[in-house]
């Protein structure tokens, strides 16, 4: 029913090329406002914690170990999970910063 409200035209003359590319443009710029430019944010704000982790905030990885930091390099982390027990982890399995996150006893 859209389409053939964007596509009525006047006996006599030719189609205008822009009204039959007006419906996939609107599409085009839908899905950049909705779903692109949200995710492109999400990944930049991501982007920026993962830059900004220092020694002793509490994290939690992809795989749901919680941490404390104890030492930042170039790509990875030295996590301690419990009282002299620390393990390697890449900066990106980090997912969260519970440093403001309630203890839970």
């Amino acid at each position: 029913m859209i389409n053939n409200l964007l596509m009525m035209q006047p006996e006599g003359q030719d189609a205008n090329p822009l009204m039959s590319f007006l419906p996939l443009l609107l599409i085009v710029v839908v899905f950049y406002f909705f779903m692109i430019r949200p995710q492109m944010k999400r990944q930049k704000e991501v982007r920026k914690f993962r830059e900004s982790l220092a020694k002793g905030d509490k994290v939690v990885t992809t795989g749901g170990i919680y941490g404390r930091i104890v030492e930042v390099k170039e790509t990875t982390i030295i996590l301690e999970i419990a009282k002299d027990i620390h393990i390697k982890v890449d900066k990106n399995g980090i997912i969260k910063d519970m440093s403001d996150a309630p203890q839970q006893r």
